[in-house]
């Protein structure tokens, strides 16, 4: 099998195992409390990504402790931390799709942040997501999710956050994907390890599924789907890559139909595909992008 294939085969799986996740993450929050198991997740994630570094020969040493734990404080404590929380009380379907608005917040910061001000396709792309977003968070009528479904809007915000100050490590030399995934994974994971004793809260009730669980989190989800992601960014165009974020949420939120019986009330439903359709419009243009001579 060639690069190409083995990229697109790898972008369909990252894709299915973060959409998944999404389902068994929400199902697990009703056998431990959300600080300890995005501490256990991601403090293994960035373990086994430190083991990928060591045998690849790779330096150990983190690349530029300030912004490296910047970035997991932003990436990983904050945006983790609040999609798990979220997922407490919020449908998983909804809370994927509102933490997947990510890239229209990266947009609107990249402009004042980075000089990369919004053309062509973008700026009718933020205006659907924004529509989507209000739809989707019924401040009009409170349904008794708004506090979840504002964690997951800020867990979008601290991810695009992070990407813009990743952006910067690279125009100031560039790093490793690998070990600034793997260091900002597990600082950030001590974060949230320090928030989880500081918040009180049952132990987690272990159980086969919930062990089984945790396992998928941290090798599948915090581990080989993010070195899935730096091989598809690697060798597809971005805007075919582009299509892992277009697809996660949309299999979070058929999953969690199927497995959960969520359903969405009339305002959410257009809420939910006016972003997904936004996202579908941001791929388009990283397409065309990469198709011009």
């Amino acid at each position: 099998m060639g690069a190409l294939p083995r990229a697109i085969l790898a972008l369909i799986v990252m894709s299915l195992i973060w959409g998944y996740n999404w389902v068994l993450v929400k199902e697990a929050m009703r056998l431990a409390a959300p600080f300890d198991f995005s501490a256990i997740r991601t403090i293994g994630g960035g373990v086994l990504l430190l083991g990928v570094l060591a045998w690849q020969g790779k330096p150990l040493r983190p690349p530029d402790i300030p912004k490296t734990l910047l970035v997991g404080v932003l990436c990983t404590t904050l945006s983790v931390g609040f999609a798990t929380w979220a997922l407490v009380e919020g449908g998983a379907g909804k809370m994927a799709i509102l933490t997947y608005a990510m890239p229209f917040w990266l947009i609107l910061m990249a402009w004042p942040l980075l000089g990369e001000r919004p053309k062509g396709l973008q700026w009718p792309a933020v205006a659907l997501s924004l529509a989507g977003l209000v739809l989707l968070l019924e401040p009009w009528s409170y349904r008794g999710d708004l506090f979840p479904s504002t964690l997951a809007v800020a867990s979008g915000l601290a991810w695009a956050a992070s990407a813009v100050v990743t952006k910067r490590m690279d125009r100031d030399g560039g790093v490793d994907p690998v070990s600034l995934s793997a260091w900002q994974v597990l600082f950030g994971g001590l974060f949230l390890a320090a928030a989880a004793l500081v918040v009180p809260s049952a132990p987690i009730r272990w159980t086969p599924w919930m062990a089984g669980v945790m396992a998928y989190n941290v090798v599948l989800t915090s581990a080989v789907a993010i070195l899935m992601w730096f091989y598809v960014l690697k060798v597809l165009p971005a805007g075919i890559a582009g299509l892992g974020s277009l697809a996660t949420p949309v299999l979070g939120l058929f999953f969690a139909y199927a497995l959960l019986g969520e359903r969405f009330s009339l305002c959410e439903g257009w809420g939910g595909a006016l972003i997904i359709a936004a996202l579908f419009i941001l791929v388009l243009q990283g397409l065309r992008n990469h198709r011009r001579p």
